[in-house]
Order: C-alpha cells, then structure tokens, then sequence
C-alpha cells in the first residue's frame, strides 16, 4: 500500500499519553495514513480480536494495565508474522524486541516516523 492517494495505509497507534497519541496520529493522518488510535495495551487487543484492518503497528512500551505495548508487539508478532512493527519508548529499546521490529527512541521527530513507517511498508 502506497501513499499516493490509490490506497492509504493503516496503522495502529497504542499510546496512553493522550497529548503523545493525538499529535502523532494527526501527524500521520496529513501524511496519507488512516490511524487507528487504542489508548493502550488493552485497548490493543481488543482492537485485534476485533479482526480490524491495518498495515504496521507503532507502539509505546511502558503502559498501564494487563498488557505493555512490548506484550502487545510480541503478540502481534505471533498473530501477524509479516506486519511491520515499530516500537517507541524513552526508557531504551525493549528487550527482547520483537523479531525484524525496529526501534523509534523518545522524543521522536515526526517526520523521521512517517519515514520509516512510509519505508517499512515500501519494503
């Protein structure tokens, strides 16, 4: 899926600082992409038992509740071997990550995410 306007791509945004998550899922949708929002790991999981549509995850680490985002990635990972995962967090890279999931520290530059996300999905 490109960005060219034919088909946009979706990407799943778990983050639970609310500020964070809009900003960046504002940041994304002007960029092409149609944004799924879940305010954390549980809200995640609910969001893929749903059997909801969408291309590449982008996830915070540290969250409250059941389930991190690292949970959520890995399970991701588990359920959809192909998808693009990009994890982000200001406390370090996760251990482990998940298999061919990369790494997005905190405070991000905007642009350099829809970047990468924009190459994950060409590749």
């Amino acid at each position: 899926m490109g960005l060219d306007g034919a088909s946009r791509p979706i990407v799943l945004v778990v983050e639970d600082n609310s500020l964070v998550r809009i900003v960046i899922a504002d940041f994304l949708e002007t960029a092409g992409f149609v944004v799924i929002q879940a305010v954390d790991g549980a809200a995640a999981l609910v969001i893929l038992a749903s059997g909801a549509e969408f291309n590449i995850l982008f996830t915070d680490v540290q969250m409250p509740g059941p389930i991190d985002g690292a949970g959520v990635a890995m399970l991701m990972r588990e359920q959809r071997p192909d998808m693009p995962i990009v994890v982000t967090s200001g406390h370090g890279v996760p251990s482990p990550l998940p298999a061919g999931g990369r790494f997005v520290a905190k405070p991000y530059d905007n642009r350099k995410v829809v970047t990468l996300l924009t190459d994950l999905l060409a590749a």
